[in-house]
Order: structure tokens, then sequence, then C-alpha cells
């Protein structure tokens, strides 16, 4: 155990108590909500720094970590479709969540081929992932800040990470195409 690996705990240990947060009958839980779902983002950045810069990388932490990943978005989303259950808010978590499912079972297939770094991580995935994460902070906290439209600007950003995980998806199952239609036998 190091301290990458704690702070992905830490992600995981987080998700009940957004849930907790978010359903607070208080005025303030989207301040509470927001901040937990942040720091939890915060976490996740720093871990893999962390894990990187001190050498600390574990099998663990690369099974776990993109678990906590899935696992708090997916929380958020589900939370935010429940709060406001509108197409336009299933859509984007719809194809934000069965993306992550597809790029799972494609990267723990290609783990089984031997063929793993075929769907590694690209830039676009990360370029989503800040999107996809601001846009998360920003429909969570949904009040007006400094007269900015907030949720309006999360829903923005919830269609561009949607899009950019349309497109990152696109990328790993081109890589994977070749591997997919072949008839390799384990």
């Amino acid at each position: 155990m190091n301290i990458p690996n704690i702070l992905t705990l830490i992600r995981i240990i987080l998700i009940p108590i957004l849930v907790i947060t978010f359903y607070i009958p208080v005025s303030w839980n989207n301040i509470i909500t927001t901040f937990i779902f942040g720091l939890a983002a915060a976490t996740d950045w720093l871990d893999g720094y962390l894990a990187r810069k001190w050498q600390q990388t574990t099998t663990f932490g690369a099974f776990l970590d993109p678990v906590a990943d899935k696992l708090i978005v997916a929380i958020a989303l589900v939370l935010l479709v429940q709060a406001h259950p509108t197409p336009w808010m299933a859509l984007p978590a719809a194809i934000i969540i069965g993306r992550e499912i597809t790029i799972s079972a494609l990267r723990e297939w290609m783990a089984e081929l031997g063929k793993r770094a075929n769907v590694a991580v690209s830039q676009i995935g990360k370029i989503k992932t800040t999107a996809q994460m601001l846009a998360l902070m920003m429909l969570l906290f949904h009040d007006p800040l400094f007269s900015l439209p907030i949720f309006t600007i999360g829903y923005i950003l919830l269609y561009i990470a949607a899009i950019l995980t349309l497109w990152s998806m696109l990328i790993y199952l081109k890589a994977a195409l070749p591997i997919l239609l072949s008839e390799h036998k384990k």
C-alpha cells in the first residue's frame, strides 16, 4: 500500500459520501457535493502523478484507479439524471457510461490476448476526462456563479465530453479492429 493507492481508495470511499450529500435537504448541499466530487477528481489526477513521479505504480493501483474513476463518474451521472430526468440529460449519461463499459470490456479482452497496449489511454481520453469532470462539477453545483450560468455551461461541457467519449471510443475500436476481426485464439 502506498500513497497513490490510498488516494485511489479515498476516491472510492468518497462515493457514498457524494450520494449522501447530494440528497441532504439543505440549501448548500450542492456546494458540499461539488466539493466532494472535485476532491475525488483531484485525487484522480494526483494518484497517477505521484505513482509515476515516485515510481510507485502497482498492479493493484493499475486495476483500481480506472475502476474508481468509472464509479465516481457513473454515480454522479446517475444522480444528475435522477435529479433532471430528461432525454437531454440521459443521452450524454448513457453515452458516457456505455462507452466506459465497452472500453473496459475491450481492454480486458485485449489484455487476455496480450495486446493491452493497443488500447492504452490516449491524449483524447485525457481531454475527455477533463471536460467530463468539469461538466459534472458544474452540473452538481448548478447555481449561477458570478452571473455565469454554471448549469448551462456544465450541460454544454457534458455534451462536449460525450462527443469526445464517442471519438475516443472510435480510436480504441479502430486500434483493436484488426484483432477483433482476426481469427485469434487463446
